[in-house]
């Protein structure tokens, strides 16, 4: 009977990670397919329709550290109770702006609640399952981004042939409602500790080289596929090969989390694991410079597939050490904070190298070089 609670316990668990990662993405890329009918309504230009999203993210990445805080003094089921109702609240609002500017207020603030999501969920998998299953669970709730990625991507164009786009939005909102409320109900209050957010202890973390070595691996991770997920369409056209085959990118992505989560939680070592993933990060970035068709195809599902799996791991570490025990949501909104280097300055190198180049050959030796060896030289690391 014990047993039985426990497991529906971690199940339900589980399927709120999944959700509101999936929600977080759902929200934060749906705009794109939108962009067409926005610029023509807001009349925007293309650096105006970008900012929209461009604000959410700077919110994003601004608020990850204090929100990773305030769910290591309160708890995740807290911090949640408070983040998920304004993320629904400004995801309700959006779909209503009538301005381009109230539209960004309104993206800002969504970035702001969403920018819970990834700090406090590694604190829901360290409360809500053994140290053995920290991986698998940590794999779920990264699948969750790939398919909320996926749909904003995929299914929004199909349901603007049907509705308009603030009809769209609006019935996306009603996702993280319903997590909202499924959250008050299902997921009862802890007791508030009293006092206020303690700096001390966090301050000896920052100073802990094993973090920063955690970040190196996130910004070879994030940099890598976020780059390779920006040039990918365009590395497609220029080999004249079909659009539809940017989407093993994100497949790779949505698999790898469950499995090698899986696989990380049976091994009491990762470093041959994340010394194999690195090489294998190097070998099939390059392989996209191949002129054969199925090796290509085959590379770009094992680039997705390799990269997201550092990111696994990396968000599973926090959650297995003893040291971050009272620390881990403050860590994680440091990692995935500072983290957003990669994302920002690497898909603008890998542009900047065709200018000067002409072809894409030398922006896919860089970015294979610049990930693998980042995450090969890390995992020596004796943390590992």
């Amino acid at each position: 009977m014990i047993k039985n609670s426990k497991n529906y316990h971690q199940l339900k668990m589980s399927l709120f990670a999944f959700s509101i990662a999936f929600m977080l993405h759902l929200l934060l890329f749906s705009t794109a397919p939108l962009s067409t009918i926005i610029m023509k309504e807001m009349n925007l230009s293309h650096a105006g329709f970008a900012f929209i999203f461009g604000i959410a993210m700077i919110s994003l990445v601004a608020s990850r550290i204090p929100w990773g805080l305030i769910g290591d003094r309160f708890g995740f089921r807290n911090a949640f109770r408070i983040a998920l109702p304004l993320s629904a609240i400004a995801a309700v609002i959006r779909p209503f702006t009538q301005s381009y500017i109230s539209l960004l207020f309104t993206q800002f603030a969504l970035g702001f609640g969403l920018s819970s999501v990834l700090p406090i969920l590694p604190l829901l998998v360290k409360k809500s399952f053994q140290k053995n299953s920290t991986g698998f669970a940590t794999g779920i709730y990264i699948a969750g981004f790939a398919a909320g990625n996926a749909t904003a991507i995929a299914f929004t164009p199909y349901l603007l042939t049907l509705i308009n786009w603030r009809t769209i939005l609006f019935v996306y909102a009603l996702m993280p409602v319903l997590i909202s409320i499924f959250w008050w109900i299902f997921i009862p209050e802890t007791h508030l500790k009293n006092g206020i957010i303690q700096f001390g202890q966090f301050k000896v973390i920052l100073k802990d080289r094993s973090l920063w070595i955690l970040l190196l691996l996130v910004i070879a991770a994030m940099g890598g596929y976020d780059t390779l997920a920006t040039w990918i369409p365009k590395i497609i056209e220029m080999k004249n090969l079909s659009s539809s085959l940017a989407t093993l990118l994100p497949l790779g992505f949505f698999f790898s989390g469950p499995i090698i989560g899986f696989v990380s939680d049976r091994l009491k070592k990762r470093k041959l694991l994340l010394i194999l993933l690195g090489s294998a990060t190097l070998v099939s970035i390059l392989g996209l410079n191949t002129s054969n068709y199925s090796l290509f195809n085959l590379s770009m599902f094992l680039a997705g597939f390799c990269l997201n799996s550092i990111l696994t791991i990396s968000l599973a570490i926090p959650t297995e050490l003893e040291k971050y025990a009272s620390s881990v949501g403050g860590v994680v909104g440091v990692i995935s904070s500072l983290g957003n280097v990669g994302p920002l300055a690497l898909p603008v190198v890998f542009g900047s190298l065709i200018d000067l180049t002409g072809t894409y050959r030398v922006s896919i030796l860089f970015i294979s070089l610049f990930s693998g060896l980042v995450i090969i030289l890390s995992s020596r690391s004796k943390y590992f």
